[in-house]
């Protein structure tokens, strides 16, 4: 089931985690919620580890097993 999360489009945060712009908080909540159609919960750990992946602060590799991880 799809349920709404917090996005602040002034302040540029999705569930508190601060975008630099706000193409990229758009581009980041179309991706997450794409994943929510299809039953995937989001967190802000979560949105946290795909904006730093995104960003290239972490590998992919890294990304996919902190995810795993996190979803456990």
């Amino acid at each position: 089931m799809y349920s709404e999360i917090e996005i602040d489009r002034q302040n540029l945060t999705i569930m508190g985690v601060k975008f630099n712009s706000l193409r990229e908080l758009e581009n980041t909540a179309n991706a997450i919620g794409s994943n929510m159609f299809e039953g995937f919960v989001p967190t802000k750990e979560i949105i946290q580890l795909y904006k730093d992946w995104k960003n290239s602060q972490i590998s992919e590799s890294d990304f996919l097993n902190l995810i795993y991880n996190a979803v456990q």
